[in-house]
């Protein structure tokens, strides 16, 4: 008998192949948040209160966190003044305050970006 490479698409299973086992569901509903990014949320919150404490309120009152993507801690900033001044002066220091309070990121590195719709 010839194999039917349309027969998934047709509902048919074949013969001889058992169903999967079924899945813990802690496992499922791990999968599910990551899915629909329930947990991005609360990081997101978790990173705005690190950089806030590394950055003090001064700083942190017109900047915030945008992402943190392969250890690139995005920054966005309400003016070009700040942004040329973290950027120059202030990010290898912010840098190694926020590694040595969140070493369980693992932050190589700060970007800083220019994003004028920040809170003043």
């Amino acid at each position: 008998m010839a194999h039917d490479p349309y027969a998934d698409l047709r509902g048919f299973k074949p013969i001889g192949k058992r169903p999967p086992e079924p899945q813990q569901l802690g496992k499922v509903l791990s999968e599910l948040i990551a899915l629909k990014g329930l947990a991005r949320v609360q990081g997101t919150q978790q990173l705005q209160q690190a950089w806030r404490l590394a950055a003090g309120d001064e700083v942190a009152k017109n900047s915030s966190v945008i992402a943190l993507s392969r250890g690139v801690l995005q920054i966005g900033v309400s003016n070009t003044g700040q942004l040329s001044e973290l950027a120059s002066f202030h990010k290898q220091t912010l840098l190694a305050t926020l590694r040595q309070q969140q070493p369980q990121l693992k932050i190589k590195d700060l970007k800083f970006r220019l994003k004028t719709d920040q809170k003043k």
